[in-house]
Formats: C-alpha cells, structure tokens, sequence
C-alpha cells in the first residue's frame, strides 16, 4: 500500500522479535506494559494501523488483509522475517490474516480477546458505524462494558483518552475489518504455536468465542485471565505478560 506505519520498537537480542498489533478503538500506546516486559529479552515492536495514531491515512476500501500485508512490509524493512505476532481483538484478527498469507513469517501467534467469527459481528459493525462520529462519546459510553469491575481509574481514563483521538473514519475501517471478518477456514489451516488469551470479564468477545477459536486451531493453548475484561494485556498486564513469555520461550526452546 506504500503507507508509512507508526511504530514503537523496544529491545534488542537474539530471540525471536515479538510484534504486538492493538484493537480497533486502540493504538500501539496500549502496548506499553508489554515492550517495557520484553524489551529485556526480545525486539518488541508496537504498530499502528493505518488511519491510526502516527501512520499515514487510509484508503477508503482498506481491508484486514490489507492491515496484514502493510505490516508484513514494514517487518521487512525493519529487518524482521519471523516473529511472534500477539494480536488483540481486532489484532487477532489481523494477525490470522497475516498467517494465511505468509505462514512462513510467522513463528507463532498469540490471539488474545478475539475470534475467528463473531456470532453478533454485523449488529455490532451498524452500531459502531452510526456512532462513530463522537468517538470520546463512544469512549465513556463503552468503557465500563470493555473493561473488567471494578476498573483501575487510570487505566479506565487511559482507554478514554486513546479512543477519543482516533479519526472516524479510519474507526470505521477498522470496524469493518475486525466485526465483519469469518475466518474460520484461515483459523483451521493455522499450523504454527498458537496461544488464545481472553479475560474472564469480556463482555465485547466473550471466553466462549476464544474456545471455539482455539478449538479451530490444532494443537492450540487456551488460558483465561482473572479479573480481565475486554483489553486484558492493560487491565492484567502482568499476568498477561507472564502468560505471554513463558509461550514464546518455549516456542523458541522447541526451534519452531
């Protein structure tokens, strides 16, 4: 797409790059807790979306696999040909897509708060849609139902002011890219390591999505995290960063 992404890179070492991709009333920022974990062990690189935070604007027609393919490009000019791809929400869905198209790149996936179809998608996509032209209203509107409770007021402000500064229109790209995706096939095809990570308390993609999605994928992981809600790597980041670290060194112990 020729699109130039906004980034956060952290960390340096000889084992295999993580790579964190953030959810559709999100950006990289949600992602501090984790680079600030890995940075230690690993390269950890936060993207935003194009439309989203410091990346260029995009398209109108801008597709999840065209989220995919720009990322993967700009893996490539950073230097990165494998990494680990931890996706939330619409993350996950990206990721999935990623995977379908260059399985080679990826050296496992962690799908966290997400699913291969929502059984609710389209309903959710047309009230999204007629509401994204207030965002910060959306935002107060629907914090209490992202977030697990009683939620940490800084974290609660946090989610607030981060959704409150992405523009409408890609909001409603994004949208579409995560509520309307069916990925069952590309789910089921998945061969790598794969973890499935969801809050106990997601009310937006509930625990029972991320089993019938780690049910679809062979051989996959599944762990649920107290006290979560719908962005559990912010609510719970150190139960999600111990969960995520322990996955991935083993990933790379085995030489997958």
């Amino acid at each position: 797409m020729g699109i130039r992404l906004g980034y956060d890179d952290a960390g340096v070492g000889e084992a295999t790059p993580i790579v964190f991709l953030h959810g559709v009333g999100s950006d990289k920022s949600v992602w501090r807790p984790q680079l600030e974990h890995f940075r230690g062990e690993r390269r950890a690189i936060a993207f935003d979306y194009p439309g989203y935070g410091e990346s260029d604007s995009a398209p109108q027609g801008t597709t999840r696999d065209d989220y995919a393919t720009t990322i993967l490009a700009a893996l490539t000019e950073l230097g990165v040909q494998q990494a680990h791809v931890c996706g939330l929400s619409l993350g996950g869905v990206v990721a999935i897509a990623m995977h379908h198209h260059w399985p080679k790149r990826i050296a496992s996936l962690i799908l966290a708060d997400t699913f291969a179809e929502h059984p609710e998608g389209r309903a959710v996509y047309e009230r999204s849609i007629a509401a994204s032209g207030d965002l910060r209203a959306v935002a107060e509107g629907r914090v209490d139902i992202l977030l697990g409770q009683p939620a940490d007021p800084s974290v609660r402000t946090e989610v607030v002011e981060t959704m409150a500064r992405i523009d409408p229109a890609a909001y409603r790209i994004g949208a579409e890219a995560v509520w309307l995706a069916e990925q069952r096939d590309r789910a089921s095809r998945v061969r790598v390591p794969t973890l499935v990570l969801c809050g106990a308390e997601d009310r937006v993609t509930p625990p029972a999505l991320s089993a019938a999605l780690a049910r679809l994928i062979p051989g996959a992981q599944s762990e649920v995290i107290t006290g979560a809600g719908h962005i559990s790597n912010l609510e719970r980041p150190d139960e999600f960063n111990l969960l995520v670290g322990a996955f991935v060194r083993g990933v790379d112990s085995r030489g997958f």
